[in-house]
């Protein structure tokens, strides 16, 4: 009951919102057809705006999950708001094993979880880049699609946005993955989010 609330939530938010969203800051999306409609997802993205979120969940043509600070929940209208779009709490200064959890609760209903590798909002650069894209891909069995958002951070000057999906990445299959193995397929994850930044500049 509560999934199919929350799919008609967003059915509605795309039917009533994407219109101007689209026009105000003329989106463009592009691969699309790289994200898989059905089935455990995970989404890696980059992040340098608090729009991020907001794009990519209008670009994706599924639902979303997203972690989100903690301290967001208990803002009056906006907590009510993040959570009944499948935003789920992260208290970053304890242990990451609940964010984990939920997320693998998630993966494990064949819904997509939405992730930014870098961990926090960075314009330009890496930063520093987390393992946890490739921890939950790894524990939650689920491919990762990457994706690249452009011109979120200009939105107060309706900027335009695009974001671009990739093909799916699985890490190896047929045994228990190794901090090698998520190393290395963290850095596969990023440089395919690297490629996607190129093609859209090069457009």
């Amino acid at each position: 009951m509560r999934t199919e609330c929350v799919v008609t939530l967003y059915k509605l938010a795309q039917e009533i919102l994407l219109p101007p969203v689209l026009k105000l800051w003329r989106f463009r999306v592009v691969g699309r057809e790289n994200v898989p409609r059905g089935g455990a997802l995970i989404v890696a993205c980059n992040h340098a705006s608090y729009m991020d979120p907001i794009a990519l969940g209008v670009a994706c043509p599924r639902p979303i999950s997203y972690m989100a600070k903690a301290e967001l929940f208990s803002i009056p209208i906006l907590g009510p708001l993040i959570a009944a779009v499948h935003a789920y709490p992260v208290e970053r200064n304890k242990s990451p094993m609940a964010a984990i959890k939920k997320s693998l609760e998630i993966l494990g209903q064949g819904h997509a979880v939405g992730i930014f590798p870098q961990g926090t909002r960075i314009r330009e650069g890496e930063g520093q880049i987390h393992q946890g894209v490739a921890l939950l891909a790894s524990l939650g069995d689920a491919p990762v699609v990457p994706a690249y958002i452009s011109g979120s951070h200009g939105t107060a000057r309706f900027h335009q946005i695009k974001v671009a999906f990739g093909k799916p990445l699985r890490l190896p299959l047929g045994r228990k993955a190794t901090r090698e193995d998520l190393s290395n397929f963290t850095r596969t994850v990023m440089t395919s989010i690297r490629a996607l930044q190129s093609d859209l500049q090069s457009k």
